[in-house]
């Protein structure tokens, strides 16, 4: 899973990425606001956990303006405010979740992946499913009724990034970002080449795995 951490305080900033990188976790971060929404509007999080009092831009903000994008990645807000009205307002802003600081690690881990969960994001055992095809984090492959597909490194994680958004429409930028890295030297090309190669290792099932002219793909079953 890909987590966004964004808080203006730095030391907490680097205790809340270690936190979250021990529970195997890959954490982006940023200590502005306005850093940060430029980092989450790309789309490719599973989950934000954001400070709300930030220079550049409040969390507030940040998320109003998400929501009203069209991102709906789920946001797990950190603050020192702990009264019902500090928490009402974040939740009405579009957040999934408040923590209080002071804050135990175990906690913030434990509401990270119960959001994660109801998004859909994991599953039991680490398992991800749709129809035939599954994906066993445990194995680092995919199956198809339970016959391993034999997954490289890169398909691996271009199957579990269109299981996790199943049946929603990923352009080939976001794609990119998330499977190959923001700072990655390779072209978006390389995009259509892994899903040449994913959809031949669907056999039967390549059809799944649709492409949306002149924006990118989308993994939905054929309709039969």
């Amino acid at each position: 899973m890909l987590i966004l951490a964004v808080e203006d305080e730095q030391a907490l900033l680097q205790a809340i990425a270690g936190v979250l990188s021990d529970e195997g976790y890959q954490v982006d971060t940023a200590e502005r606001g306005d850093d940060g929404l430029l980092l989450a509007q790309r789309g490719i999080y599973d989950l934000l956990v954001l400070d709300i009092m930030m220079p550049g831009m409040d969390g507030l903000t940040m998320v109003k303006t998400l929501r009203a994008k069209g991102i709906t990645t789920p946001v797990l807000f950190l603050t020192a405010k702990d009264s019902v009205k500090s928490r009402v307002e974040g939740l009405d802003a579009g957040a999934d979740d408040y923590l209080v600081k002071p804050f135990a690690a175990e906690e913030l881990t434990a509401r990270a992946r119960a959001l994660l969960r109801r998004n859909g994001k994991t599953g039991a055992e680490g398992e991800m499913s749709y129809g035939p095809l599954s994906l066993k984090v445990n194995e680092y492959d995919g199956f198809i009724d339970d016959e391993p597909m034999k997954l490289t490194t890169k398909e691996y994680e271009l199957l579990k990034y269109f299981l996790q958004n199943r049946e929603q429409i990923l352009t080939r930028q976001q794609i990119f970002d998330r499977v190959w890295g923001i700072d990655s030297e390779a072209n978006y090309g390389v995009v259509d080449l892994y899903v040449h190669y994913l959809r031949k290792k669907l056999g039967p099932y390549e059809g799944f795995i649709r492409t949306i002219r002149n924006v990118g793909y989308i993994l939905k079953k054929e309709e039969r």
